[in-house]
């Protein structure tokens, strides 16, 4: 999906692609499973967008663990800031990259990359919406379950 704006979001347009032959999961190899999907559904964009936003972590340890948004980035032909937002905490997260949002008891952990991470944290901060996880993100979460 793009969108348009942080605090007010307007869908600009929603791509879906079905993707045959999906990995199984494997602990510890999440990206591969996930990164011929995300890679597929990018590729078939041809409208302009700054940046990628994902539900996870772009690094699980903040700054050189790579997580699923790390592994996409470095498969990009042209390169977009990745804003991973994370709902749980990984072991090796610090607080750092906690981002209280609406009236939760729990934070959202955000890393990025292409992006400083202030900047990052920023933009989830303010993004849309009165609840832990950003309206466009549980927006997208609802489209990528829908099975055609």
């Amino acid at each position: 999906m793009r969108f348009q704006g942080i605090e007010t979001n307007e869908i600009l347009s929603e791509h879906t692609v079905n993707v045959n032959n999906v990995a199984p999961y494997e602990s510890g190899q999440f990206y591969k499973r996930e990164m011929p999907c995300l890679l597929a559904l990018i590729n078939q964009i041809d409208e302009p967008f700054d940046a990628i936003i994902i539900d996870g972590y772009v690094f699980l340890d903040g700054v050189s663990k790579a997580g699923l948004g790390k592994y996409l980035y470095d498969n990009l032909a042209n390169k977009k800031p990745i804003i991973g937002i994370a709902k749980n905490h990984f072991y090796d997260i610090t607080e750092d990259y906690a981002v209280w949002r609406g009236i939760s008891k729990h934070p959202l952990y955000v890393t990025s990359i292409g992006i400083e991470i202030t900047k990052a944290k920023e933009m989830v901060s303010r993004m849309d919406g009165d609840r832990r996880m950003p309206k466009m993100v549980t927006y997208v979460d609802k489209l990528g379950r829908v099975i055609n």
